[in-house]
């Protein structure tokens, strides 16, 4: 018998694999990533007609969904004024995919990098009131969108090796609807140089924390390996979970979407979820 306090997994994937995997998802009814809108070529192309393929193959679909926001080359704290715009047309572009077809959260991604120490730029000595403003003069623009929508914006860490910059950047949002998204990936390969390890993460971010990618890696390259396949101690990950009392959107972000159901497997079979 499966035991229903396990945290319940979701998956990403695009459009296109959903009917594979429709029956797993309404299981429990679980969180659905839509990653379509992350293509410029989707975005730019006959998106009415994705629009009404998503209402269509969602109509079947009992659980929650959310997107996979643009990302390509945008940044969120450019300080080019037409930077900026592109930047705040392709995010809208994703916020109006979502509201059409009811997402209820987008991953965004971080704006954190750096050329030297991750512990000297982004510190409040050293630039990250500066990000931060910028941050918000892009996303301020999208609130309402979001809020209109009821979609959750969720940051995600990318080059992060440091997790204090992009939770102050949470936290000066002051909103429900802002919140951190942790890759596992992400956070794994910077570790190797010294950053958290994934379950830091997660001890760090507490109630912050509104979503998850859940991906393994050797610490070599971001492989989006299935859980137990690379390096990552999941054990310590859904201890940490469980520990802060955090309950993020958990989203298999796997290369190989057909290895999801193995995955899934696996993870119920080590009794960290179901």
């Amino acid at each position: 018998m499966i035991n229903e306090k396990l945290p319940l997994l979701g998956a990403a994937m695009t459009l296109a694999s959903v009917p594979q995997h429709l029956e797993w998802l309404n299981e429990g009814r679980r969180v659905l990533e839509i990653q379509d809108p992350t293509s410029p070529e989707v975005l730019d192309g006959d998106l009415k007609t994705i629009i009404q393929k998503a209402r269509t193959l969602l109509a079947d679909f009992h659980g929650k969904f959310g997107i996979h926001g643009p990302f390509r080359d945008l940044t969120l704290a450019s300080d080019e004024p037409k930077i900026k715009k592109v930047v705040i047309d392709r995010l809208h572009q994703g916020l109006e995919f979502a509201h059409e077809i009811g997402a209820t959260h987008m991953v965004m991604h971080s704006p954190f990098d750096f050329f030297g120490s991750p512990f000297v730029p982004h510190s409040p000595g050293y630039g990250l009131a500066r990000t931060i403003e910028r941050v918000h003069a892009t996303l301020e623009t999208l609130l309402p969108l979001a809020r209109d929508a009821g979609c959750m914006l969720v940051i995600e860490n990318i080059y992060d090796t440091n997790s204090a910059p992009l939770l102050a950047l949470v936290r000066s949002f002051d909103l429900p609807l802002v919140r951190m998204s942790l890759d596992t990936g992400h956070a794994f390969i910077k570790h190797q140089i010294g950053g958290p390890t994934p379950d830091q993460w997660v001890v760090d971010a507490a109630d912050l924390l509104g979503h998850v990618h859940l991906v393994d890696n050797d610490g070599q390259y971001d492989r989006h390996w299935r859980p137990g396949n690379g390096n990552i101690n999941w054990y310590a990950l859904f201890a940490a979970l469980a520990k802060t009392g955090a309950q993020p959107r958990l989203v298999l972000e796997l290369r190989e979407t057909d290895e999801i159901p193995q995955t899934a497997k696996w993870l119920l079979e080590k009794g960290l979820a179901r």
